[in-house]
């Protein structure tokens, strides 16, 4: 798998696909995701995180930013809170193969002079419209916004110019604040950053992955939790919008070289696959059985999430 090919699977978006290959041909580049720090870190997550080590293969230097003052003023909780989380979170991320990266807090990065003169000079360029339009799929309670969450589009457009970045890494639902970034930012002297965007994945009910749902793997759930999980996970016959498969595709095949499908011998006998590819036609053409799916999901999950329950024990 070349550069370009690793860091652009199981991507939805690159802007631009011409400015990535510019930027792998460089000796030095830079890429940033940022997280607000959240109590569990969950197979939501892990879509970025994937993609971080990605392109830390791909040649990049990577940048986590722990984003305590952006969770504060989308009402996650109090800085306090928020920041003890941080912490935690960033022993998740190690633990998930984020290693040999630069972590950096929110709030060690955004309260001084030159970063708020930037977000004020942004803030007279970006109508409210235009902000409140970018956090409609990020923002907490967003029938009622309140100003803080007008600001944190602003500020992220800020984190990737002061992180000093070459790429932003985010899901699909960061477009419309990426997208403001591409363009105000050369306003100030700062390049527009090329944007990698990852796929929302569904909760295991096939429905949005919500915390308040329950919904999802956490890396911090035992191996019975997480085989009891899937075995409960809702399983179509059908490929599209499966949260099975989606969980091979995004989090199990990047990280092993093949699962096995176990399978008495009446039933035809096990079935080893070293592609997602293999996965989907042979699940598509009905050879594999629902609940077979899941029971090798479930083991599959257990293998690549047991060094991150280790390491942060």
């Amino acid at each position: 798998m070349d550069a370009f090919e690793r860091a652009t699977r199981n991507t939805v978006e690159i802007v631009t696909e011409d400015e990535l290959r510019a930027l792998l041909a460089r000796p030095t580049k830079k890429v940033y995701a940022g997280y607000e720090p959240s109590g569990e870190i969950h197979l939501g997550h892990l879509v970025t995180v994937n993609k971080l080590v990605d392109l830390q293969a791909a040649g990049f230097e990577v940048t986590v930013l722990l984003a305590d003052l952006h969770a504060f003023l989308n009402r996650k909780g109090t800085l306090e809170k928020v920041g003890e989380l941080a912490e935690y979170n960033r022993r998740c991320f190690e633990g998930l193969g984020l290693k040999n990266v630069r972590y950096i807090l929110g709030s060690d990065l955004q309260l001084n002079r030159e970063y708020e003169l930037l977000v004020h000079q942004l803030s007279q360029q970006i109508t409210l419209a235009r902000a409140t339009r970018s956090m409609d799929e990020v923002g907490r309670q967003m029938d009622h916004p309140t100003v803080s969450q007008m600001v944190y589009p602003i500020m992220q457009m800020a984190d990737i110019a002061m992180l000093g970045v070459d790429a932003a890494v985010g899901g699909i639902d960061q477009r419309k604040i990426h997208m403001l970034a591409r363009e105000h930012l050369p306003n100030f002297k700062y390049p527009s950053p090329v944007c990698i965007h990852t796929p929302i994945l569904n909760g295991l009910d096939g429905k949005k992955m919500s915390s308040s749902q329950g919904n999802y793997i956490s890396v911090a759930d035992s191996e019975d939790e997480i085989k009891k999980k899937c075995q409960k996970a809702f399983c179509p016959l059908e490929i599209a919008e499966n949260p099975v498969l989606q969980i091979f595709q995004h989090h199990i095949f990047p990280r092993l070289p093949g699962i096995t499908i176990k399978r008495p011998e009446k039933f035809g006998g096990d079935l080893t696959f070293t592609s997602y590819g293999e996965l989907e036609t042979a699940y598509a053409n009905k050879e594999i059985h629902p609940l077979d799916l899941k029971k090798a999901c479930g083991d599959g999950l257990v293998e690549i999430l047991a060094p991150v329950r280790d390491y942060i024990r």
